[in-house]
């Protein structure tokens, strides 16, 4: 099979496509015909060694496909069997083995290409507006990147939790995808200070909560925008990482500071199923649009990596072996 090979960390460059032995499936695993694997920024991330792992490996926690063999143990999947999972490694490959713990079946009705663009970032935006900070009818709440894969998802969910929501954007084309999302107020922190806006809309009240995943651009600004015990939910670090801080500036307003991560909400294949069902539910009934933005052959990955990296992309990125 061919797959992605990452043998030192650095530069996309070390994004290397080779040809390599068909794995097998372990205990406890299913091995997949990979139809399409999400591109992330833990990608990105663990590429750089910013997170570090074992050298080598095949990156890629996310993607769809086909069961061609089922490990010892495994019960409740079979060959030829639909299936998305997020987590592990090895997904940039035409052939991946992934936990049964991990994976879920994709509904009737659900293509692969869907399936793998919702997972990661519709289970992200779902912890995020039901349980890091459970959003409120009537609440108004802000989403940094309100273009992006999770961003166009965590607006959509706020809208069905009766929110409002306020979105930041970097171009009038991604503020016009935003706008197509549901964002009731959407503004462009290059060119206006996104602080003084939030102030503007909420009355000079703040909100409950920030939704961040920009990280050093935004997050003195954001910590401007919250009301008294609000809530800044930092969840990454697309501009880089937030500089070390005090804990005494939360004492402006008694405020909370998270980093959360999926794998704490994400807990047991429960928490994965019933997620997961409510993303696959809310797709099938059209109340939650997936954008897949950007396709690219496996050979390709270098360059998904740089697009993402540098926030020229909008919705999801995915690879196709």
């Amino acid at each position: 099979m061919y797959a992605i090979l990452i043998s030192h960390t650095g530069g996309p460059e070390v994004l290397q496509l080779l040809e390599l032995p068909d794995p097998r499936p372990a205990a406890g695993q299913l091995l997949v015909k990979v139809h399409a694997a999400g591109v992330n920024f833990i990608d990105v991330y663990l590429r750089e060694g910013r997170y570090p792992s074992p050298l080598p490996f095949t990156p890629g926690r996310e993607a769809s496909g086909t069961v061609e063999a089922v490990g010892e143990g495994v019960a409740g999947f079979a060959v030829g069997d639909r299936v998305v999972w997020d987590g592990g490694r090895g997904a940039y490959a035409e052939l991946a083995c992934a936990s049964a713990s991990e994976c879920v079946k994709v509904p009737e009705g659900i293509d692969l290409d869907t399936a793998a663009a919702l997972l990661t970032q519709g289970l992200t935006a779902h912890y995020l507006s039901h349980d890091t900070y459970a959003i409120q009818p009537g609440d108004t709440v802000l989403v940094h990147a309100g273009a992006g894969g999770v961003g166009l998802l965590l607006t959509q969910m706020a809208k069905l939790l009766g929110a409002k929501v306020i979105t930041t954007v970097s171009t009038e084309e991604k503020a016009e995808l935003s706008r197509g999302a549901g964002a009731d107020f959407v503004t462009n922190y290059v060119t206006e200070s996104f602080a003084d806006r939030v102030l503007e809309i909420t009355e000079g009240k703040g909100l409950p909560v920030v939704y961040d995943s920009v990280g050093k651009t935004t997050f003195e600004d954001s910590l401007k925008c919250l009301r008294p015990r609000g809530v800044m939910v930092l969840y990454g670090a697309s501009s880089g990482a937030v500089p070390a801080m005090d804990p005494i500036r939360l004492m402006s307003g008694s405020l909370y500071l998270t980093r959360p991560t999926v794998k704490d909400y994400v807990a047991t294949h429960a928490d994965l199923e019933r997620r997961a069902s409510d993303l696959f539910r809310w797709v099938a009934e059209g109340k939650l649009n997936v954008r897949i933005g950007h396709r690219y052959p496996l050979a390709e990955a270098p360059q998904a990596h740089i697009d993402l990296a540098g926030r020229k992309t909008t919705g999801k990125v995915l690879l196709l072996p």
